[in-house]
């Protein structure tokens, strides 16, 4: 066998992130959303589904995940007609990863002031499919302040903690959306999820719409129309 060893190593390096806004042309912006797309999906593609929530009371900005890839299956070289799609994360080096999309989202939250904005009364994080996961783990381990996440076609990251849920999620309203038709959806973790909420005491509502694993214009709408009860 060979003596040579082999280190594991990091290094921050800086990264140029893409994102995509709707809305928010008005003097004062009184509700900002986040919807963080899933696995495969780009953020352009991935912001058309929001067009029905183009207000000038509303910004919507659409985050594109950082690390990009051709989705088509074709083999061989990809040119312009081959689609690219992006992931938030995998399982290598996954709590750096963690860690470096949460930091990437709080930096875009600051960049556009809406954490600190007074006149935004309503901050919505919506995240669909690996989204979610996402969604749930920015909110709860990030730095940015959030009155609803919406978990669509998919629930909470499964790694956060209790305590970390209790902590994070303190005032936070939580929607789940799911498609009465999804093929991914796992009742038994839904229960489970649903569960700890009602013993951590976080506010929550189940909307179930008739589609698939789609983000369903009517639930957005209904989504987006709620009265939510305040943290």
């Amino acid at each position: 066998m060979s003596g040579t060893v082999l280190s594991t190593r990091h290094i921050r390096v800086t990264r140029t992130a893409r994102y995509y806004t709707l809305g928010g042309g008005g003097e004062r912006v009184g509700e900002a959303w986040f919807a963080l797309h899933g696995y495969r999906q780009a953020a352009r593609r991935f912001a058309r589904r929001f067009e029905v929530l183009d207000a000038p009371e509303r910004i919507v900005v659409v985050p594109e995940a950082l690390s990009r890839f051709y989705v088509d299956p074709s083999p061989g070289r990809h040119g312009p007609e081959h689609r690219v799609g992006a992931s938030w994360m995998t399982r290598e080096d996954r709590d750096n990863e963690i860690a470096d999309y949460a930091a990437y989202l709080d930096a875009l939250a600051r960049e556009l002031a809406i954490s600190s904005t007074p006149d935004v009364r309503r901050r919505v994080v919506l995240g669909f499919s690996q989204g979610a996961h996402t969604a749930s783990r920015w909110v709860v381990l990030g730095h940015t302040n959030v009155h609803e996440l919406v978990l669509w076609g998919a629930g909470l990251a499964t790694d956060l903690t209790r305590d970390a849920l209790a902590a994070g999620l303190e005032g936070v309203h939580v929607t789940f959306v799911r498609g009465a038709r999804d093929k991914f959806r796992d009742r038994r973790e839904e229960e489970a999820q649903e569960a700890i909420l009602k013993e951590l005491g976080v506010s929550f509502r189940v909307l179930v719409h008739a589609g698939e694993h789609e983000i369903a214009r009517e639930a957005l709408l209904d989504v987006a129309q709620a009265d939510v009860p305040e943290g």
